[in-house]
């Protein structure tokens, strides 16, 4: 491990992936104690992931060498343990030479439970915890009405957002500049992937350099799955690869449409942080008396693309081949499960964050729930999507279908699993029978 062991700061690396704009560990580099950078491959985490080929760990493991090497050219390292975080975080404080260690807060509900009992364990070892704001612009209790209660629609939220916003939350945190408070000291290899279970394979990351072309087209060609109208930057704010106010100061100078989902992706955050009970629970409590009929052979030809309807199985096979869907078509799936196949959410909701790459708890969450008709600020009930009207709007000419589904217009592809007015039907009833007819709430 380290030759030598003076008084120093720790930086805890967790979904903030850059040594650019990274608010704490900027605090971390002008602290006056050299600074040692960690990330931890937390097993309680990997542990649970069911496919050895999982695209998010390879592409944490690329940034985190990328990151090694960059500062072991300033003299400095990276260290990267495995296991679990309260016998890692054990061992780093047993020697006694640490006064603090400094991280960027996460809301999610497991990490809110694991930063509580690290930060018991610092205390315990009278070092200090100090986590700051850095992967949103305002935080989940930032912007409330005006009784201090939570916003559960959309437009009001993005209004209020929009009023407190002052152009210093734009400002960066240069922690670039601060290179020389690095600790001065080696570490050894990262864990290997093999060594936690994983297997190296080759796919393309998004650019990390937002296009600003994309961002000034946003509004015009978001909806288009066959063209490339979105950004990508989901992938890159998830770990925190890129700087939400680098991002949010470009949106705002190019595209309010582009800066309105930046702002719907705060929205979702902060609805889990106030309300924890969506992680398995429908924001709407009626909706979990819905009568799912949750068909696992129905469920499988969804999975995997065999549903019948081109523009739900091209964003399903989209899905398998790249850790990607276009967000119109993840709407469209997502209506397509809980409303055509009545299949409870959670089914869909769990299908996406195995395979997402830019999987995010409170957006995948707050996604399903809206195309279920369950959660804030939801799309109601008693709108299907058509999956044929659907692909006459957005995808005319069949682009995005031909470049997923080779055997279309075939007899080699499938027969529609159901007939949407069948299912329209039959989703009406079943839903007006949960929660009572002509109701969107």
């Amino acid at each position: 491990m380290t030759s030598s062991n003076p008084k120093h700061n720790i930086f805890w690396f967790r979904r903030d992936l850059r040594t650019d704009d990274n608010n704490a560990l900027f605090q971390a580099l002008k602290s006056g104690l050299p600074v040692k950078p960690i990330f931890i491959f937390d097993r309680q985490i990997l542990d649970k992931l069911e496919n050895p080929t999982d695209r998010r760990v390879l592409f944490i493991h690329r940034v985190l060498s990328d990151i090694k090497k960059q500062l072991q050219s300033l003299g400095s390292d990276l260290w990267v343990f495995y296991g679990n975080p309260n016998d890692i975080w054990k061992g780093l404080l047993e020697n006694g030479n640490v006064l603090s260690v400094f991280s960027n807060k996460d809301y999610e509900p497991y990490a809110l439970q694991r930063d509580k009992e690290v930060a018991e364990l610092c205390a315990a070892n009278e070092v200090g915890f100090l986590q700051f704001k850095d992967q949103v612009i305002f935080e989940c209790a930032e912007v409330v009405k005006d009784d201090g209660t939570p916003y559960t629609v959309y437009t009001p939220y993005s209004k209020r957002w929009k009023a407190q916003f002052k152009a210093e939350l734009l400002n960066s945190f240069p922690s670039e500049t601060l290179a020389d408070s690095f600790l001065k000291d080696n570490s050894g290899p990262l864990p290997t992937l093999a060594g936690m279970g994983f297997e190296k394979t080759d796919f393309e990351f998004p650019d990390l350099v937002p296009d600003e072309e994309i961002i000034k087209k946003y509004e015009h060609q978001r909806d288009i799955p066959s063209v490339r109208g979105t950004t990508r930057m989901s992938v890159h704010l998830r770990f925190g690869t890129i700087s939400v106010r680098k991002l949010a100061k470009t949106a705002m100078k190019l595209s309010e449409k582009y800066l309105n989902e930046l702002i719907w992706r705060e929205f979702y955050m902060q609805i889990l942080w106030h309300f924890p009970k969506v992680v398995k629970e429908s924001f709407k409590p009626k909706y979990d008396r819905i009568e799912w009929r949750n068909n696992p052979d129905e469920f499988e030809k969804w999975c995997n693309g065999q549903t019948g309807y081109p523009i739900v199985d091209a964003g399903m096979r989209e899905l398998l081949s790249r850790g990607f869907m276009h967000n119109r078509v993840r709407m469209i799936v997502a209506s397509f499960l809980t409303k055509h196949l009545l299949i409870d959410w959670r089914w869909g909701e769990a299908w996406f964050a195995r395979h997402l790459l830019d999987f995010e708890l409170a957006s995948n969450n707050g996604g399903w729930q809206w195309a279920a008709g369950s959660g804030v600020d939801a799309a109601p009930y008693f709108r299907v999507f058509n999956p044929h009207l659907q692909t006459q709007k957005f995808d005319p000419e069949a682009k995005y279908i031909k470049q997923w589904i080779p055997e279309w217009n075939s007899l080699q592809y499938a027969r529609p699993v159901v007939e949407h007015e069948v299912a329209r039907k039959r989703c009406l009833e079943v839903y007006q029978k949960a929660v009572g007819p002509n109701s969107g709430n």
